[in-house]
């Protein structure tokens, strides 16, 4: 399987970006999809996860609110919209797949917020 990340980049504070995971090379709807992220210094975190069909989402405390995952599986793609964007927001962000004992990882998004 493939995992491809898309969408990052430098935006000032209160901006937005959506991020997208495009993914290859097995059944994207027979997978939970994940997004973690991890600063210079920290460990990985996640983020937000979404169900396999979309029908449960799930957001860390510290986003909730500002960021939203969503799915279309039609497209075999994975979003994460990202509104009122803090510096503390900066970070490689990760796309996550995972489905019984399987599971992918993407090459990451670098995410700057900064003025």
């Amino acid at each position: 399987g493939q995992l491809v990340e898309s969408g990052g980049g430098l935006v000032q504070p209160g901006g937005s970006l959506r991020l997208s995971c495009a993914a290859s090379k097995f059944i994207f709807s027979d997978f939970a999809m994940s997004w973690y992220r991890q600063a210079p210094g920290k460990e990985r975190e996640l983020v937000a996860r979404i169900s396999s069909a979309g029908s449960i989402t799930e957001h860390a405390d510290s986003v909730k609110g500002r960021f939203t995952i969503s799915r279309d599986n039609a497209k075999n793609t994975v979003y994460l919209q990202m509104n009122s964007l803090k510096p503390d927001d900066t970070a490689m962000y990760y796309c996550f797949a995972r489905y019984r004992g399987t599971t992918y990882w993407g090459q990451g998004t670098q995410v700057t917020v900064s003025l």
